[in-house]
């Protein structure tokens, strides 16, 4: 019979702080509560959140990092003061509370954190590798460059107690790329099959008159988003288009340089970062979901894409190609082809049916990522291995 578990999830981003790996981090800790199980997150404290509160039953308790001064990319200062103090807070929960295990995100700059806590307290430490802290082929400061960095994530995967990949891509890259022979199990990200919220286009001040690409995401380098406006300007130029970029980053100044000097002005809208209901109804609105990403980890802004019923363009590199398929769920592309990329998103643009067929597809296909069923294998784990 299974019992009641108390379980620490340690990641320095939990939103509204942060990107993919904290929503996924939520969405899990919020399955685990709705099981019946207590669950508490250390994550980053950021501008006027509170230091503890409560959230759909997860408690969350925020420390106050150092020079972080954006809600959507951490800086190394403050990844780095992360570690000593969500030491120091988790060694305070745990003189006030027993848990039973304790679940990393990312190997860096969580990892250290998790670990020590696990070390000294005996407990079990299941850590999630994910994307960045494996694999970022836009920073030159990638952990996979930098032998220190390097040495820190080999250590945290080698030394935990189980460790669970988003995906195969990253799986495989943990081994060909840190030497790491131990198993890495594979456990999809999931979304939730909550009802999303939505919105016409004039709602949301959308051309109505107009196809709608959008794409969501941090606006950093890995993104690609310079060519990304590159094959809008071009497909723009044969089908009327307006393209919405969600999201906020340290690229927008550049990119707004770049939206004039194409002669965009007018047909390309940032959001800025937004809530998750603003955010599902710009998806429910949108036509087709695009993505110039260098690589993704997973991509769970594919899945959300999908959920609200849009055809998915994006590149082959990275763990999106483990559920998307070219032709069926969109169009998948080779890396750096902006040739069959365009022609790939005029074919979705001229052709109304094509593009219901897939998203008829797509948000039948979805049921079959829900994070239910990945969060039950996460919990089958932990109490096969919990204190």
């Amino acid at each position: 019979m299974s019992r009641r578990l108390s379980i620490l999830m340690v990641n320095y981003e939990y939103p509204p702080v942060g990107g993919g790996g904290g929503v996924m981090c939520r969405d899990l800790a919020e399955c685990f509560v709705a099981n019946g199980h207590r669950v508490t997150v250390l994550t980053t404290r950021f501008d006027q959140l509170d230091a503890r509160e409560t959230i759909n039953g997860v408690e969350v308790e925020r420390v106050p990092v150092m020079l972080r001064n954006s809600q959507n990319v951490a800086t190394i200062w403050s990844m780095l003061s992360y570690v000593p103090l969500a030491i120091r807070a988790g060694r305070r929960l745990m003189r006030n509370d027993r848990f039973n295990v304790i679940n990393t995100y990312f190997a860096v700059p969580s990892g250290p954190a998790g670990a020590y806590l696990s070390r000294s307290h005996g407990l079990p430490n299941v850590l999630c590798i994910l994307g960045g802290d494996i694999y970022d082929p836009s920073k030159n400061l990638s952990p996979h460059r930098i032998p220190g960095l390097k040495s820190v994530v080999r250590s945290m995967i080698n030394g935990a107690t189980r460790v669970v990949s988003e995906s195969r891509d990253i799986q495989q890259k943990a081994v060909t790329l840190y030497g790491i022979e131990r198993e890495i199990e594979v456990i999809p990200i999931g979304v939730t099959a909550d009802p999303v919220k939505t919105a016409s286009k004039p709602d949301l001040g959308l051309p109505d008159d107009r196809l709608i690409l959008v794409t969501v995401g941090r606006l950093v380098a890995r993104k690609n988003l310079h060519q990304l406006l590159q094959v809008f300007q071009r497909a723009q130029e044969q089908y009327p288009a307006h393209l919405v970029l969600i999201g906020d980053g340290p690229e927008k100044p550049e990119l707004l340089k770049t939206v004039s000097r194409l002669g965009l002005d007018g047909k390309v809208q940032f959001t800025g970062r937004v809530d998750d209901d603003r955010k599902f109804e710009y998806l429910s609105a949108a036509d087709v979901y695009v993505s110039t990403a260098t690589h993704e980890g997973f991509g769970i802004v594919f899945l959300e894409a999908m959920k609200c019923g849009l055809p998915v363009i994006c590149y082959n590199e990275g763990g999106q190609v483990e559920f998307l398929r070219d032709g069926v769920t969109g169009f998948v592309v080779e890396l750096g082809d902006t040739e069959r990329y365009l022609s790939s998103l005029g074919r979705l643009l001229e052709n109304n049916e094509l593009r219901s067929e897939m998203a008829k597809h797509n948000t039948r296909y979805i049921a079959d990522f829900y994070v239910d069923t990945f969060a039950a294998r996460y919990l089958d784990m932990f109490q096969e291995i919990a204190q």
